[in-house]
């Protein structure tokens, strides 16, 4: 008999390590503690490898991991050692484009900490209690900016001038770097 795929836990950490945002959904590490030396020890096995252009799958303490890297933000999805890889890599890249619409394609700490409700919403969007529920970012990102309140326009109902002046944001952004 075929069991639904369960998600142990999603990770947002920055490039030190440190949490922005994480979920667990699991009893696998049971305290503060255990989780937080999850979170350091796979960042300080998967922060020298290159997962900046597509997601990387490692196995680490009998749980497969799924990983990418943008900036200064590190995604991580894990599910158990008989989970398939290509269903928690689907999650991984749903995280991570629900999160790039919702922030405009701002992806950096500053703009996910000052979005950190955005992002929270986006995870409850995904799974629930280690079920996934949706993997398609732009009905994630819908659902989330119409509970988001008003700060948080979707894409598709900004006007002509929003829209300029995000591009032009993004544009000057892309100059200063």
């Amino acid at each position: 008999m075929e069991t639904l795929p369960l998600i142990k836990n999603i990770l947002l950490l920055d490039s030190e390590g440190k949490r922005v945002a994480v979920k667990y959904y699991s009893d696998d590490w049971p305290t503060n503690s255990a989780k937080l030396a999850f979170e350091k020890a796979i960042f300080t096995k998967t922060q020298k490898t290159n997962a900046r252009t597509e997601a990387e799958i490692a196995m680490f303490e009998n749980h497969i991991v799924v990983y990418k890297f943008i900036q200064d933000l590190h995604f991580f999805v894990t599910g158990g050692d008989n989970e398939n890889e290509l269903i928690l890599a689907t999650v991984l890249q749903a995280f991570f484009d629900a999160v790039a619409l919702l922030l405009r394609n701002n992806l950096d700490k500053m703009t996910a900490l000052e979005n950190l409700d955005l992002i929270l919403l986006c995870l409850d969007e995904i799974v629930d209690g280690g079920n996934i529920l949706d993997n398609e970012a732009s009905i994630i990102a819908a659902k989330v900016a119409s509970n988001g309140g008003d700060n948080a326009a979707s894409l598709s109902e900004q006007t002509i001038s929003q829209a300029l002046a995000t591009a032009r944001e993004h544009l000057t952004r892309s100059l200063l770097k």
